[in-house]
């Protein structure tokens, strides 16, 4: 069982920069891919970036590629997405979710653990 905790939303300006975090309780946090989604209401949750288990390859939409970075910290239980250059059609809740059946997986079914979500606003 893993437990997710993100932070770090906000209100940011079109073209600055914002840091999520998500921070894992549990055991054998390297041992999960992991993954932010984001959603809007009314619309599908949309995958935005993931990260292998262990040192982790990466993953990213084509729509935040070159903008945004997810890393982890296996010592600290910890996943983030480093925002730059956000975008207005980045605002969104983001949620941080966790795998063990898959890695880098586009599929928000394929995940097992979700967080309660950050807002984050872009002002233009």
């Amino acid at each position: 069982q893993v437990q997710l905790v993100e932070s770090g939303g906000g209100l940011v300006q079109a073209g600055g920069s914002l840091k999520l975090s998500c921070a894992a309780s549990g055991r054998a946090f390297s041992s999960y891919a992991m993954g932010w989604f984001r959603q809007a209401p009314g619309k599908e949750r949309e995958f935005v970036a993931a990260i292998g288990w262990g040192a982790g390859s990466t993953y990213y939409a084509a729509s935040v590629k070159g903008r945004f970075t997810i890393a982890r910290d296996n010592a600290k239980n910890t996943v983030y997405l480093q925002m730059n250059s956000p975008k207005p059609e980045d605002t969104d809740v983001y949620y941080c979710t966790a795998s063990r059946r898959a890695s880098g997986s586009i599929f928000y079914f394929v995940y097992d653990y979700w967080g309660q979500g950050t807002q984050v606003t872009v002002s233009a």
